[in-house]
């Protein structure tokens, strides 16, 4: 709340779970309005819900801040109150509880800033800021004094050159709880100095900060020995430390696998390379048309994250990576345009690109601009993986080898040529029926290679 000549400004309130912002859905009261305490003034939508927002003060409506469909941040004026003519706001009305002030603003409806039964309203004692509480010898819990205090009624820090942190909100203490971020280290921006929760969740993009404020003795790095190798982070070696950190500090990313019979797959490749020997496939090339597939089917894994922009942008085309594991690092060259190619054109764009990038002679521009990834981790013997997605992409699809096992084919135990797929993707472009959706339809191409002519 803001006050300018007797106006008060209600400031949109921290709706819960994190949330930024909400959009403006109606508003149910127009400026000249007369508002009472409590009463819905706005019905907005957050990522969660629609939920009506009531206002804390009495009086005539000045200003609407925002037209219907309009985002608000949180913490930015929602509504100005202009107090009625004639007289201050009557005393029943709380103008503006300590607690919403200092936490996050006011409350939703049902967790009201109500009226009192009678005429006569109990004197609130004034809160006192004071740090978490520590423990007390049995002493010094038999003084009554040291009891006050432990009650926040009236106290003063110990220590004036030490004040303690200004938070009354319990909410803010307990986010800055399980952060283990340190209140005496954080400028409260609130009235008076009080530490709201923006000012926490402002703390907490400064973790370097908050580590130098609470150091921590026992942790540093061992000294290096005579024996211990140093490789220098740079070159293609830094470019692909730093690229997957970034992807995995800003992907919420999820991993889902299957299990699948290749049998299938192998047997339609020994017949395109006998029908064809002079242009022969590779697994890796049916895989690829296989995911292109099932790309043009969920084209929400075909896409990528613009953070900035706050969308979602979904390619029109596919621009294919092929991860490649070469004597300089990890590559992932890129196909444009790969759902032009047929498949013997896959198989041979894929075998050029794979061995130059092993050379070391693919330009820079080769390995940028890639939409998905195809990754066939399967060459180094092992069945599953959890792989990072190749960011900005929105996902990856993982290959393990194919390996005889046992399995049950129309009722018998067989052997069969079996290998797992998993899918990697970003939670943000779509949610486990679209992934699901995708992963089953790849999982079926490869058991049954025909399904592939009905989804041309």
């Amino acid at each position: 709340m803001t006050t300018v000549e007797r106006t008060q400004v209600f400031l949109l309130p921290d709706l819960g779970e994190g949330l930024s912002e909400a959009e403006i859905v109606e508003w149910r009261v127009a400026v000249g309005d007369v508002v009472t305490v409590d009463q819905s003034v706005v019905e907005v939508e957050t990522a969660k819900a629609v939920v009506d927002v009531p206002c804390p003060y009495a009086g005539r409506v000045v200003t609407l801040h925002g037209a219907a469909g309009e985002v608000r941040p949180v913490g930015q004026p929602l509504i100005t109150i202009a107090p009625l003519d004639g007289g201050d706001e009557p005393a029943g009305h709380a103008t503006y509880r300590e607690e919403e002030r200092a936490g996050s603003g006011n409350v939703l409806i049902g967790y009201g800033t109500g009226h009192g039964g009678g005429t006569r309203r109990r004197r609130r004692p004034r809160l006192v800021l004071a740090p978490e509480p520590t423990d007390v010898s049995p002493a010094d819990a038999a003084r009554p004094d040291a009891a006050r205090a432990d009650v926040g009624v009236s106290a003063a820090p110990a220590d004036p050159r030490s004040p303690a942190a200004l938070v009354i909100s319990p909410i803010v203490r307990r986010l800055a709880r399980e952060h283990g971020v340190d209140l005496g280290t954080v400028r409260g921006t609130g009235p008076g100095g009080v530490i709201r929760r923006a000012d926490v969740e402002a703390a907490l993009t400064a973790p370097a900060a908050r580590l130098a404020a609470v150091p921590d003795p026992h942790v540093a790095l061992a000294p290096s020995g005579d024996g211990d190798v140093i490789v220098p982070l740079t070159g293609v070696r830094k470019a692909i430390a730093d690229k997957l950190s970034r992807s995995r500090r800003e992907i919420p990313e999820v991993t889902i696998w299957v299990d699948v019979d290749a049998t299938g797959l192998l047997e339609t490749r020994a017949a395109i390379n006998a029908a064809t020997p002079d242009a022969p496939v590779s697994i890796l090339a049916l895989l690829a048309r296989i995911c292109l597939s099932g790309l043009r089917r969920f084209p929400q894994l075909n896409a990528r994250v613009d953070t900035e922009g706050q969308r979602i942008v979904q390619s029109a085309g596919v621009h294919l990576g092929i991860a490649a594991q070469t004597d300089r690092g990890l590559l992932v060259p890129v196909l444009r345009d790969a759902q032009r190619l047929t498949t013997a054109e896959l198989a041979a764009e894929l075998a050029a690109t794979t061995a130059a990038a092993r050379a070391g002679n693919l330009p820079p521009a080769r390995l940028t601009g890639g939409t998905f990834t195809l990754n066939n981790y399967g060459v180094f013997g092992v069945d599953g993986s959890t792989p990072i997605i190749n960011h900005p992409e929105a996902a990856l699809l993982g290959v393990g080898r194919i390996v005889d096992k046992p399995w049950v084919v129309d009722g018998q135990l067989a052997v069969r040529k079996v290998t797992q797929l998993s899918l990697t993707f970003d939670h943000r472009v779509c949610d486990g029926g679209v992934a699901g959706g995708f992963l089953r339809h790849v999982a079926d191409c490869v058991e049954r290679p025909a399904m592939l002519i009905a989804a041309v």
